[in-house]
């Protein structure tokens, strides 16, 4: 066992051997996965045994070979390991891998690239925060689950989302939900839980995965060095949050009156209560002594969503998520909210509304957050707003998930998770309510599934040139009584990218910001096919095809057909036949860009945008060109 993971876990009760060992199989699992995936190590060398899951892999550079004990080649070049890694030397011994570092350590001199002098370090220690980080949300989780089973045989419910459905209010159902399925992150993260230099006590305070409550304090910020960026109907920022948190103006004025401070002057300003004491007295004393930053203020308890740092507030009346900065590195970035952010949510926002209101058909098919208002710390003489990023925040309307049509809001990524009662995937449980989950009725619930999410996602990309981030943690479905899918729910724009000249095309003109994009479609593009098609839909297809057991690739096809349905719908209405022959190649022929994660994490390179290529999985010829190099 490497040092680091061993004294990293000393805090959380290191003789719980069996929490150890699950956690460090998961992140060689997932660096097992990603290396393949980014071709850090090239699938292409692996040589298969004939049953097609005993596999090994040379490392020329060490004269060494990795042996896999079961693993699986999915569709899209994705490689799964389900089994024991072992490293055979040429001397013929063997040693069994059994910690994440010793996997990275056997690997290194094999890599397709160099890493930077403190890439491997850096690595390594999220690796190790993550594995400690894993262990801590791994007991909390059978203690949860414990608690829920008896809540839910007491209720007599027929299962966990029924019970939320029956309990609880909507927007409450939906938020549980949330945090249960920020368990295990994003599929090609392979730091997906690191959180360096944070406390464990605070890894569990804070964290949705520990179902937390959050408390943020609502400071004061001189209005004139404040820059507010809203949508249009919204009227002066004191004023939409004294409509939308009518108790919380009132103790913040109260209190600002009582310290006699003139209300008008200043803007009211949630912050992490974790960031206020550990970074903003710190690194804001000079603002706070001069007077323009008051860090006194009430306090509201919030429900802390899959991304950390947008928080729900904790009441029976639904009132907007509020989300802010976080001065805490996690999954290798520091939670920053920049001013781009700020500006794009609320234009965003009012562009999407503005096509959803006249495009009758889409607007059945996609509900968004619209994320009305934003304010970031902006010096009134300078313009600068650098320092602003850890002083800032934007509001989203939370009316989406105040339902009363009968609709249940599940995020993605909570499909996924294992439920609490039969540790399957949540998506096992609205499949069941079918009452078969025979492979035709598998099938079937996917072929609902890839339309309710394909449509929306590529009308919009497809005509109005907006693409989606709609991954796991962006994407909330709308299932109905019978567990079927109804509609999208999307979340989150400050990070959107657009085309604009297809913008232009639908009458608007005016560019939305440095995330849009004038000559080059591509990346809009990118970001559409790697987090819905590959980190959304791909997933899905591929838990759907082991809980069942579904042959082939059979699900990928069904996914390639109602992707066609969607360009055949929409091609009269394209920019050209040349644009909907060139987009149609992209989306099902052409390999699928993704993020070079990993790749990225090693070479301490800071392009987000380093992408490779993988398989495309619903391409006819790529498929069926996919097939292992067998050992002799």
């Amino acid at each position: 066992m490497d040092k680091n993971i061993s004294s990293a876990a000393d805090p959380i009760h290191s003789e719980d051997r069996a929490l150890l060992t699950n956690a460090s199989r998961n992140a060689i699992n997932r660096l097992v996965r990603c290396l393949f995936a980014e071709r850090l190590l090239d699938p292409d060398a692996l040589l298969w045994a004939k049953d097609d899951r005993e596999a090994w892999f040379p490392l020329w550079a060490s004269q060494r070979v990795l042996h896999f004990t079961d693993l699986r080649l999915a569709p899209a070049g994705i490689v799964q390991n389900r089994g024991q890694v072992e490293v055979l030397y040429g001397t013929g011994g063997q040693q069994r891998i059994e910690d994440p570092a010793a996997l990275i350590s056997e690997v290194v001199p094999s890599l397709a690239i160099t890493p930077a002098p403190n890439g491997l370090e850096h690595l390594l220690r999220d690796v190790d925060s993550s594995v400690c980080n894993d262990i801590l949300a791994r007991r909390h989780r059978e203690q949860w689950s414990s608690e829920l089973r008896g809540q839910i045989a007491q209720a007599g419910a027929s299962g966990f989302l029924a019970y939320l459905e029956e309990n609880l209010p909507p927007h409450l159902a939906a938020m549980t939900l949330d945090q249960w399925g920020a368990l295990e992150g994003h599929p090609f993260y392979p730091t997906w839980k690191a959180k360096p230099g944070l406390a464990p006590e605070d890894v569990v305070a804070l964290s949705p995965e520990f179902g937390a409550r959050v408390r943020l304090r609502i400071v004061a910020l001189r209005s004139d060095w404040a820059y507010v960026e809203k949508m249009p109907h919204v009227g002066g920022y004191s004023e939409w949050f004294a409509r939308n948190f009518p108790e919380l103006w009132r103790d913040w004025a109260d209190g600002m009156t009582a310290r006699g401070k003139a209300t008008e002057d200043w803007v009211p300003l949630p912050v992490h209560a974790w960031h206020l004491e550990n970074f903003v007295r710190r690194e804001f004393a000079p603002e706070i002594e001069a007077g323009v930053l008051d860090p006194d203020g009430p306090e509201l308890v919030t429900l802390p969503s899959m991304s950390f740092r947008t928080m729900l507030p904790e009441s029976e009346e639904p009132r907007p998520f509020v989300k802010v900065p976080v001065a805490i590195r996690m999954t290798s970035a520091q939670r920053t909210l920049q001013g781009r952010w700020i500006r794009m949510g609320p234009r965003l926002s009012t562009r999407i509304s503005d096509i959803l209101s006249k495009e009758d058909d889409l607007r059945d098919e996609v509900e968004i957050f619209t994320e009305e208002l934003g304010a970031i710390l902006r010096h009134p003489d300078t313009g600068d707003e650098h320092r602003g990023r850890f002083l800032s925040v934007v509001y989203r309307n939370v009316d989406a998930l105040a339902r009363c049509d009968g609709l249940l809001p599940v995020t993605v990524a909570a499909l996924l998770t294992a439920s609490p009662l039969d540790d399957r995937p949540l998506i096992c449980e609205l499949i069941a309510r079918n009452g078969t989950e025979s492979e035709a009725t598998v099938a079937a619930f996917f072929r609902g599934y890839a339309r309710t999410v394909v449509r929306p996602a590529l009308t919009m990309y497809l005509l109005y040139g907006i693409a989606f981030e709609a991954h796991q943690q962006n994407s909330i479905i709308l299932f109905d009584s019978h567990g079927q899918p109804r509609k999208l729910l999307i979340r989150d724009f400050g990070d959107g990218r657009s085309f604009a000249p297809l913008s232009k095309e639908r009458g608007y003109v005016k560019g939305v910001l440095s995330t849009t994009f004038d000559d080059d479609i591509r990346p809009v593009r990118s970001y559409l096919i790697y987090a819905c098609f590959f980190c959304h839909l791909h997933e899905i297809a591929l838990c759907l095809t082991d809980q069942y057991s579904v042959l082939g690739d059979s699900l990928w096809r069904v996914l390639r057909e109602e992707t066609e349905k969607v360009f055949e719908a929409l091609r009269p209405r394209m920019l050209s036949n040349e644009f909907w022959t060139e987009e149609r190649q992209a989306f099902l022929e052409q390999p699928w860009p993704a993020h070079s994660v990993m790749r990225t994490l090693m070479e301490r390179n800071r392009d987000s945008r380093a992408e490779h290529q993988m398989p495309n999985p619903l391409a006819d010829e790529l498929r069926s060109a996919q097939s292992p190099r067998y050992a002799p």
